[in-house]
């Protein structure tokens, strides 16, 4: 497995943005430019980066995204550029809007409750109600199936 590595010194986000654009031009995507940019950033940076880009080509980041890439390798591209706060709702309400509600569909929400630290936890939840007018608590107990909410309700 490969490692990516942060550069010393990392190019200004409008130069990332330059490079992102380049790499959407002409016949295919240059995969491998993304990945070095947007690989090699930090949650802040890439924000910055999506924020620049926005202002210099009047477009969504996102947007360029979807249209230039596909498959899994798109989806995690965009997760990635995503704020983790962002990511992890926008997961969250994918699991939930889910035609299957079984365990395995709910198993992103136990990891990201378990797994995160408090202030993420409510950064999630503003997050998910300005991205989808609603609070995750209500979404919850609206998309969970009866037999989930009692063991999920067992202290």
């Amino acid at each position: 497995m490969a490692t990516l590595r942060v550069p010393d010194i990392v190019p200004s986000p409008a130069e990332d943005c330059k490079t992102l654009k380049k790499a959407f031009q002409g016949w295919g995507t240059d995969e491998k430019a993304i990945l070095k940019v947007l690989g090699r950033r930090n949650a802040s940076q890439r924000k910055n980066i999506r924020e620049t880009f926005q202002q210099l080509y009047n477009k969504s980041l996102i947007d360029e995204l979807v249209s230039e890439l596909s498959g899994d390798f798109r989806k995690a591209v965009i997760l990635w550029t995503y704020d983790p706060p962002e990511r992890d709702a926008r997961l969250v309400n994918e699991a939930l809007k889910s035609r299957k509600k079984g365990i395995r569909e709910f198993q992103v929400i136990v990891e990201i409750a378990c797994a995160s630290f408090p202030h993420h936890l409510v950064a999630v939840r503003k997050v998910y109600f300005s991205l989808f007018d609603c609070s995750l608590e209500e979404d919850i107990s609206s998309n969970v199936s009866l037999p989930i909410q009692k063991v999920s309700s067992l202290n």
